[in-house]
């Protein structure tokens, strides 16, 4: 009997070496090698003896030349939810891998049930349960009065058995839940572990690629909120997503993270009801229900998120610090991020807050990726500081660099367009971003300086 090889793998970046080592050479990061037990490789006639033909769904071994490669485009099914098709690019890909990560009870097993309870109407849907039982799965569908009628259920964690029933049912949509609880009986670690995780993800897709079938994979997530398994899985799959929300929270906001068919860092919003995940069509509506009374320090943004402009609204509390050091807590935004701008408030602005804590929120749990929101944070920090309330009309973009000057921030137009849209008649933007054609009812104000910015207020 062959004895069965072992590989050690990086759980950050996926590096592979042949012993163990305290750090990885690839990410620099110690202790995050484990040893995976790899499967014996089974070569058919005429296949390579790595068994991994036809993992990018590839026909033919020949080679051809780029310009003569077929450029029809692959029609989309859409999963019926519009955010959700908008997060994937315009739908669901045939023969395309999507990760689908988030918290417990976040809503993932929710989303995608709903959504193969749709298609299954008019479409061949699989659905693969490994954490419950079918009558837990058909419980909850009748709990959101869901259409179950069509669909396909199978209760089992064992690839082998997925993959023999898929090839029989030849489902367009196959839906995993969840690929930790999977496992192939070549592999003698527990499911969940790192080359169990690896292999099945892998095995899963190349079905996939091979099919034409769309696969739907939920995963879990770890503490920090980074997906749990090998940093690999997320090399293999073509988009991976994640569903994100508080326990307080009934809004859940679905961002691209990796998308090989459409733009990545895009967001949709749905909102977590008695029947189910309902989606949210105009997010800024509900990231703008704000106090009847202007408070200081309270402003709002207009944010690029993927493909659309969104309003959210920025707080900050300013108060003396009775500590040595003094607190900067920023919620939604980056700390660090934080820290230098306020750095530039004291040396550009001449407004000093090395004696007071200053703690920032981004209401609704949006969270703020691009610098087009260091404007709003700088002035709503000067707002609570001064304790002078803004004008509830104002909105406010733009970019701050370190000697104080506001740069300009993409998609400029479309920022102002859509805050005109929602009732502010009053902005204030870089100069290179104030467009030809002012909406109506509109002021906007164009500033160069830090300086010109605080004039505005």
């Amino acid at each position: 009997m062959a004895k069965a090889k072992s590989a050690f793998v990086c759980t950050e970046c996926g590096a592979e070496y042949t012993k163990w080592q305290g750090q990885c050479s690839s990410c620099r990061e110690w202790n995050t090698l484990s040893e995976v037990r790899l499967a014996p490789s089974r070569p058919g006639a005429g296949a390579p003896a790595s068994g991994r033909s036809g993992y990018a769904g590839i026909v033919s071994r020949e080679v051809v030349d780029l310009s003569a490669v077929d450029l029809t485009e692959v029609p989309r099914l859409s999963s019926t939810f519009g955010e959700f098709d908008r997060v994937l690019g315009g739908g669901l890909v045939p023969g395309s891998a999507v990760l689908l990560g988030g918290n417990p009870g976040a809503g993932k097993s929710t989303l995608l049930l709903q959504v193969a309870c749709t298609l299954a109407q008019q479409r061949r849907v699989l659905y693969v349960t490994g954490e419950e039982s079918l009558s837990q799965v058909a419980m909850r569908a009748h709990r959101l009065q869901l259409p179950v009628q069509g669909l396909k259920m199978l209760a089992e964690t064992s690839i082998e058995t997925i993959l023999g029933v898929a090839e029989r049912e030849k489902p367009e949509i196959l839906i995993i839940d969840s690929i930790q609880t999977m496992h192939l009986e070549d592999i003698s670690s527990a499911p969940g572990g790192v080359a169990q995780v690896r292999e099945s993800a892998s095995a899963l897709t190349r079905f996939a690629k091979q099919t034409n079938t769309v696969l739907l994979l939920v995963g879990h997530v770890t503490k920090d909120g980074t997906l749990a398994g090998p940093k690999v899985l997320e090399h293999m799959i073509d988009a991976s997503l994640l569903l994100e929300g508080g326990a307080d929270s009934r809004f859940r906001t679905l961002r691209g993270q990796k998308n090989r068919f459409g733009a990545v860092n895009e967001l949709g919003v749905f909102a977590m009801l008695e029947h189910g995940m309902k989606e949210v069509k105009n997010p800024s509506a509900i990231f703008l229900s704000r106090a009847e009374e202007q408070a200081p320090g309270s402003l709002v943004m207009v944010v690029w998120e993927g493909t659309r402009p969104i309003l959210v609204e920025v707080q900050a509390l300013v108060d003396e610090s009775a500590l040595g050091n003094p607190r900067r807590v920023a919620v939604g935004v980056d700390g660090n991020r934080l820290a230098m701008l306020l750095a530039v408030l004291h040396k550009h602005g001449g407004l000093f807050t090395g004696d007071q804590d200053v703690f920032l929120n981004v209401v609704g749990g949006v969270k703020v990726l691009e610098t087009s929101a260091d404007l709003a944070v700088l002035l709503a920090v000067v707002s609570s500081l001064q304790n002078r309330s803004l004008p509830r009309e104002l909105v406010v973009f733009g970019e701050v660099g370190l000697s104080g000057e506001i740069r300009p921030v993409p998609s400029g137009q479309e920022r102002i367009v859509e805050a005109a849209k929602h009732g502010f008649t009053r902005a204030i933007v870089p100069r290179a971003n104030v467009p030809k054609a002012v909406p109506g009812g509109m002021q906007v104000i164009a500033v160069d300086k830090l300086a010109e910015a605080l004039e505005a207020l």
